[in-house]
């Protein structure tokens, strides 16, 4: 593991550049991501072969590859990642690995596939999250009106001067949701500041909406590859009824009107928000898989 790095600010034109020519379909495999939860994941990375190669070491528990990223030999490179898995852990893995990678470079004799629901990704058609049209998204479209309707209101997209207005919105979130008692909450916490306080630094948008002067919801994402964007973070004031709904609608139509696609990243496992997600009726899943090296019987 001696040659594998760990991730900084400063690699961010090595990721672009090898994310550019393998471009991704999973919500992970963004420098953004990557760079926002690293405190928790802890990534490393290593350029082997003309593969970009990363894995996860989260404090507490059992470290896993990512799928190799790159037009090198992606099958050599996943054989010498295992190799170096199976120096930190006897448990072996390569996780978030999408159904395109299985069908093109896993050959099913040699690792083991277990489909991965819950890190799953939805992805929804831009145009059915802007419009709100038909009779299943009749509920929605009540909510967004009602809250055009009922308030005043400005959206704006984020720049730098509306940073520290983004980190306030996110403090009282976390005061509201009591963040310090529950450790993922806290965990996304550190991520949303972590991707505010290098909004410079990173490639993706930002989208609020403002009443009475404050940032009462906002919105962060970014192209995952050229017909999909992937939102990142979402967060509105709970107790103003319509709120989730109107920033969901307003970012998609004025960030991400020109692509097909966006992708809501996934449910964790969480009941609340996989009834959330699919209230949204989902165009597709991007489906997930674990890798391990027992053989299928």
């Amino acid at each position: 593991m001696t040659d594998f790095k760990h991730l900084d600010i400063e690699d961010k034109t090595v990721f672009s550049e090898y994310l550019s020519l393998d471009p991704p379909r999973t919500s992970e495999l963004t420098f953004t991501n990557l760079f926002i939860w690293r405190h928790q994941h802890r990534p490393t990375w290593l350029l082997w072969e003309d593969c970009l190669l990363i894995i996860f070491q989260p404090k507490g528990a059992t470290p896993f590859g990512l799928p190799p990223i790159g037009p090198g030999d992606k099958k050599k490179a996943l054989d010498f990642l295992f190799q170096i898995l199976g120096q930190l852990t006897p448990e072996a893995r390569v996780c978030r690995v999408s159904q395109s990678f299985v069908e093109e470079v896993v050959e099913p004799n040699q690792y083991s596939i277990t489909l991965d629901r819950n890190n799953s990704d939805y992805v929804y058609l831009t145009r059915d999250l802007i419009n709100l049209s038909g009779r299943k998204y009749h509920r929605k479209k009540n909510h967004l009106n009602r809250f055009i309707k009922n308030n005043t209101f400005e959206y704006r997209p984020l720049d730098k001067d509306l940073v520290a207005s983004f980190l306030e919105m996110q403090e009282s979130w976390c005061q509201i949701r009591e963040c310090v008692e529950q450790p993922e909450l806290l965990s996304e916490d550190y991520a949303v500041h972590e991707a505010l306080t290098h909004f410079e630094d990173l490639d993706y948008q930002g989208g609020a909406i403002i009443m009475d002067s404050r940032v009462e919801a906002f919105s962060l994402g970014e192209p995952l590859n050229q017909e999909t964007a992937v939102i990142h973070i979402e967060k509105a004031n709970p107790d103003i009824p319509g709120l989730y709904t109107a920033i969901n609608q307003l970012f998609c139509s004025n960030a991400w009107a020109d692509m097909t696609y966006v992708n809501r990243e996934q449910d964790l496992g969480s009941e609340g928000l996989r009834k959330a997600k699919e209230s949204y009726y989902p165009h597709h899943m991007v489906d997930k898989h674990i890798l391990t090296q027992e053989r299928n019987k």
